[in-house]
């Protein structure tokens, strides 16, 4: 237990004169020896109690101080919290000690008007020092006893806030800064943002903000695992911050985004020139699963003050633009405007209904019959999606497929194209109508999802189907793009006797080497070579090599876009197997298809004439 003199000889000068009081007044009908006694043993019982509490007390640091602000005590919590060790600290002055400089003077007065004037120094969070001159944050509570005599004595009472505070630090820092890159945040951007389009306000300068989305950064992180995308997040973040003037504003948004304000732009080619510069980070190689690798990033740009006066405006609109660059590739620029705003406010609504009408069963499926180039008969149907809304035009395909494809409705779209398409040719099965295959059109995104193929061969068993009943077909992209996984999946569909297609050939990368490659048994020639080719010598030459070579690698070759008879004559005399086209049949509902294939209605066009 610490022991001091001044503070052990007050106590002991206290309890003489209670007890000389109690002395004096033993007379007649005054307190008798007993109750002496009893009173001298409760004040040493209390003075016992006062010296526990304050030497209990870890966090809680006590000081006293005579009438010149001399210590004359000092317990351990005090030495852990300011280092001076009790021997140190006694007799020397408080503002010597821990006192900050700038606080010294006002410390002083302070003791002074309450020694002699009783104002009374509240309580309150300061900061104070420690002996090594690091800040120590308290709060501060003092009590001054024998407050009217010659001698008070004046105790601090400090409770160390450092841990709070430190807390209070790492909140103020995962409220504003991202931890993995230590940028800022969204919520700390958008505070810097304003702070900066204020000062562009005061002094009429205009904001350039960027918006960086890194292309494929999702299956970097599937092939290779969240640590290697955590590096190449921490290695841009370094690139774009060595890169940026001092007033410039960085930030993280979340997952592969990055926004940088530019404050101060004069024009249209300083804006540029900062739109290059972010650009250019890219242009390194960064370093993957020890290898170096070449990435892209599509950016989205909105100035101030024309596409927004705020920071969410600005942001959002850079979004936008953003948004519409990865629609058109790796790498794009897009910049912000109206229209581009307008467009993609279309596309979220069309969204929204899409997803309606995938619930309200506004979806369905029209069917256009492939046709023998010599007989004319009817081989195959090709199912086609169609979206009848109950109250307007159709919607294009063109326009919501692509829109189920972002959303990720295409999943559950495709499903029920594959569940209707099967249950359709098993009921033109069990009515004895003369057809071999449906074919049904499946996207990139659909054949990535985890055993898409199995869920196919499924379906097509449960209706009581075999491989010569459903066909698939892809486009060359879809297949230049798949990985081996995917590959393999159509190798076994292939090996199992499935048709498998690749729909557009022509428009994609084109190189008939890669037809070794792939397992498929058909080509469908796109239907603008079949357009072109009566009338330009180079698109025939393609057409006829195409042919020519589909047949030599032993694959079923399908015209597609057939609309007139010079198309009709082209293809049956580079021996197309098979013809598809308005010329024939336009794509048509199941019960006019049954109709047809019942022999009650005939194509439009013949053969024979």
């Amino acid at each position: 237990m610490v022991r001091d003199s001044r503070l052990t000889g007050w106590l002991k000068q206290q309890r003489r004169q209670l007890v000389d009081r109690l002395a004096a007044g033993r007379q007649p009908g005054s307190a008798s020896g007993g109750d002496v006694d009893r009173v001298r043993q409760q004040y040493l019982v209390s003075e016992q109690r006062f010296r526990a509490l304050l030497e209990s007390l870890p966090k809680v640091a006590v000081q006293g101080y005579d009438r010149d602000r001399r210590v004359i005590y000092w317990n351990e919590a005090s030495t852990r919290l300011y280092g001076y060790t009790q021997e140190e600290a006694l007799g020397c002055l408080l503002e010597d000690l821990i006192i900050p400089g700038p606080m010294r003077a006002g410390v002083i007065q302070a003791h002074r008007d309450w020694v002699e004037h009783g104002k009374e120094i509240p309580a309150e969070e300061i900061e104070l020092r420690h002996s090594s001159g690091e800040p120590v944050p308290v709060f501060s509570h003092h009590v001054m006893l024998k407050e009217h005599t010659d001698d008070p004595l004046m105790f601090c009472v400090d409770v160390d806030l450092s841990d709070q505070k430190r807390a209070h630090r790492e909140l103020d820092f995962a409220t504003r800064f991202d931890r993995l890159t230590q940028l800022l945040n969204r919520h700390g951007f958008e505070e810097q943002l304003d702070l900066a389009l204020a000062e562009c306000r005061v002094h009429a300068t205009s904001l350039v903000l960027v918006y960086l989305d890194i292309d494929h950064f999702v299956e970097i992180n599937d092939a290779l695992g969240y640590e290697q995308g955590d590096r190449l997040l921490v290695e841009l973040a370094q690139r774009l911050n060595g890169s940026r003037r001092a007033s410039d504003i960085l930030s993280r948004l979340s997952g592969d985004e990055f926004v940088i304000a530019f404050p101060g732009v004069q024009g249209l080619q300083d804006m540029a020139h900062l739109v290059r510069k972010v650009a250019s980070v890219m242009q390194a190689p960064f370093l993957l699963d020890g290898r170096r690798s070449k990435l892209s990033a599509c950016l989205g740009i909105a100035t101030f003050p024309g596409n927004g006066e705020t920071a969410s405006e600005l942001i959002r609109n850079a979004d936008v633009a953003k948004n519409r660059a990865k629609l058109a590739g790796q790498g794009e620029v897009v910049y912000f405007n109206q229209p581009l705003h307008d467009e993609l406010l279309h596309q979220h609504r069309l969204s929204d209904r899409l997803e309606r009408a995938v619930e309200a069963g506004e979806l369905l499926l029209h069917y256009q019959p492939q046709v023998s180039a010599i007989s004319g008969h009817i081989e195959n149907l090709e199912a086609l999606l169609r979206w009848m809304p109950p109250e307007g035009p159709p919607v294009s395909p063109a326009e919501f497929i692509p829109l189920a494809e972002r959303s990720g409705l295409i999943h559950r779209i495709g499903d029920w194209v594959l569940e209707s398409a099967c249950r359709q040719r098993s009921l033109w099965r069990d009515a004895g109508l003369e057809l071999q295959r449906i074919d049904i059109n499946m996207s990139g995104r659909q054949i990535k999802r985890s055993g898409v193929f199995e869920d196919f061969e499924a379906c097509v068993a449960r209706h009581g189907l075999g491989p010569r009943d459903i066909g698939i077909e892809l486009t060359e992209n879809v297949l230049i793009e798949a990985d081996d996984a995917i590959l393999g999946g159509l190798r076994r569909l292939h090996a199992r006797g499935f048709r498998i297609a690749i729909d557009d050939f022509g428009t994609g990368y084109s190189s008939l080497s890669y037809l070794k490659h792939f397992p498929v048994t058909a080509l469908k020639v796109d239907r603008t070579f079949v357009r072109d080719a009566p009338n330009q010598p180079e698109d025939r030459a393609i057409m006829e090599a195409t042919v020519f070579i589909g047949h030599r690698l032993g694959l079923e070759v399908v015209a597609e876009g057939v609309e007139n008879r010079e198309q009709l004559e082209l293809v049956r005399e580079m021996r197309c197997d098979l013809v598809q086209g308005f010329y024939f049949f336009r794509p048509m509902a199941a019960e006019e298809i049954e109709r047809l294939l019942a022999g009650m209605v005939p194509g439009s066009g013949s053969l024979s004439s």
